[in-house]
């Protein structure tokens, strides 16, 4: 009897958990559904009442409006061009560093790790001032590179990738340098298929990252025509609210977040991985 009643409280238990899960993820959802909904209704509508989460009267209108503007699909380009080539080499970067904290030997390793990880508790706003000026020294300003550059030292992707090499069996490595294997081939032929999964999820979330860094770009790009889709809707945000109307600005939000939110429907199952192997780290 007391078996049964465990069961019956934990099942009780599992079903108060569940229910509250869906009314959070129901409250997180709300204000994503408000903002699609305004987007799909017509401004002189909004203008009397913003209430409401079905699209009536319904319209695209916001989304042709915003696709009109020149600049948009060069921001857009930017922005694939930045988030693409920082996690190409954010990738390159982390998983050699990784492999050579993880396996190789060489004078500071431990305190050069530890620096490594100490660049986690640096908020990215405190180098800011350094890195404008270096970047405006070198002329570099207004580039794809100076996008780019400074955010490839991520500490978080060397320290995943070396806790997933260190869990690589040393077996492996051991049978390769019998047939005389170098550390390169060893990297490159068993232990980059190896970590074919964190690789993926740090790559993942890398482009999550770029796609929707904001700081950054608004400071290292002063042209128009170099901003990156998130600053470039946000500088005409603002126009858009007062000429076109609120339906355009809700509009360039949903346009700006479209991306991730497909690349997220398909890779869903690395990205939770990634969160739970980060937990679990």
């Amino acid at each position: 009897m007391s078996t049964a009643r465990r069961t019956g409280s934990t099942r009780t238990a599992d079903l108060i958990l569940l229910g509250l899960t869906v009314a959070f993820a129901i409250l997180w959802m709300i204000p994503v559904v408000w903002v699609v909904t305004m987007s799909l209704k017509p401004n002189d509508e909004l203008m009397r009442s913003t209430a409401g989460f079905i699209p009536y009267p319904f319209t695209i209108d916001n989304y042709v409006s915003l696709l009109k503007l020149a600049t948009v699909p060069r921001w857009l380009m930017h922005s694939f061009v930045v988030a693409i080539s920082m996690t190409a080499l954010v990738l390159i970067v982390s998983s050699m560093a990784g492999y050579a904290f993880a396996r190789l030997q060489f004078p500071f390793k431990r305190t050069l790790f530890l620096i490594v990880l100490a660049g986690l508790m640096v908020p990215e706003q405190a180098v800011f001032i350094p890195l404008f000026t270096m970047f405006a020294d070198w002329g570099m300003h207004n580039t794809h590179a100076a996008l780019v550059a400074p955010r490839l030292a991520v500490p978080i992707g060397v320290f995943l990738m070396t806790q997933f090499f260190r869990a690589v069996p040393r077996e492996l490595e051991e049978a390769a340098e019998l047939d005389h294997a170098s550390h390169f081939t060893i990297f490159w032929r068993i232990m980059l298929p190896l970590s074919v999964p964190a690789l993926t999820t740090l790559g993942l979330f890398t482009f999550i990252f770029a796609w929707n860094d904001f700081l950054w770009p608004l400071v290292s790009a002063t042209k128009a025509d170099m901003f990156t889709v998130t600053v470039g809707l946000a500088s005409i945000q603002s126009n858009f609210a007062f000429s076109e109307g609120l339906g355009s600005v809700m509009a360039s939000a949903v346009f700006a977040s479209l991306p991730i939110v497909i690349l997220f429907l398909i890779f869903q199952r690395f990205i939770v991985a990634g969160v739970a192997m980060g937990a679990g780290k």
